[in-house]
């Protein structure tokens, strides 16, 4: 199954690379100005998100669900957990019932494909990576970052060769097919709200091929459940 995902992602990523040229971070006032109102809210969301870390070990580990993913995900023996709202439009009633606020934000914004709260565990190292395809864009907000000895946040996000430190309440749009990775270094916990957004403004032969393939991957994921 790793093999045939690899394939598609590879093949896919050709095709949007060659008719979609692209900077690793965005504009999110254009692209996704809806991102405004999650980053207002951030405080609330991250109580929601403190309450499930709680019980973190309820959360599952990333590679738990998505098997495809245990290069990235198990590769260090250090757990990356994720507790998912919806998936590609499919929406996860009993996780969105414990995160309501956050839910109820998602639902208000047609162009949320999925959401989805990451907790990375000390230490842990998400190697070098890139998503499958850029009809799809990743907002990123910090919920409870750890800070450093110089006060920057002690997570990094390394995309296209370049270090980028997302703290408390602050967010960036930006775009998975780059190569990137992360890595915690602190010994907590760190927390981040994770949505993909459906690109907007792409060429109609791009739209109606994004359309396809969320929508492909949306009934996958409905009929796994």
């Amino acid at each position: 199954m790793s093999v045939l995902y690899d394939f598609s992602a590879n093949l896919i990523r050709r095709i949007y690379d060659a008719r979609i040229s692209d900077q690793p971070v965005l504009d999110m006032e254009t692209l996704f100005p809806d991102g405004r109102r999650f980053q207002q809210a951030w405080p609330q969301l991250r109580e929601e998100a403190l309450t499930l870390a709680k019980q973190l070990h309820a959360v599952p580990r990333f590679h738990e669900l998505m098997a495809s993913q245990a290069e990235i995900s198990a590769n260090d023996g250090i757990d990356w957990r994720v507790f998912v709202l919806k998936a590609y439009g499919i929406d996860i009633k009993k996780n969105q019932a414990a995160c309501p606020q956050l839910a109820q934000l998602v639902a208000s914004c047609p162009d949320v494909l999925s959401a989805s709260l990451s907790f990375l565990a000390p230490h842990k190292h998400i190697p070098r990576h890139r998503g499958p395809f850029r009809g799809v864009l990743r907002f990123q907000l910090g919920l409870s970052v750890p800070r450093a000895a110089d006060g920057a946040a002690a997570a990094v996000l390394t995309l296209d060769g370049r270090e980028h430190r997302i703290g408390d309440g602050q967010a960036m749009l930006w775009d998975d097919t780059f190569a990137h990775e992360v890595h915690n270094r602190s010994d907590a916990v760190r927390i981040a709200l994770l949505l993909d957004v459906r690109r907007r403004g792409m060429p109609l032969d791009m739209t109606v091929l994004s359309r396809l393939l969320i929508r492909a991957v949306g009934i996958v994921i409905r009929f796994g459940q």
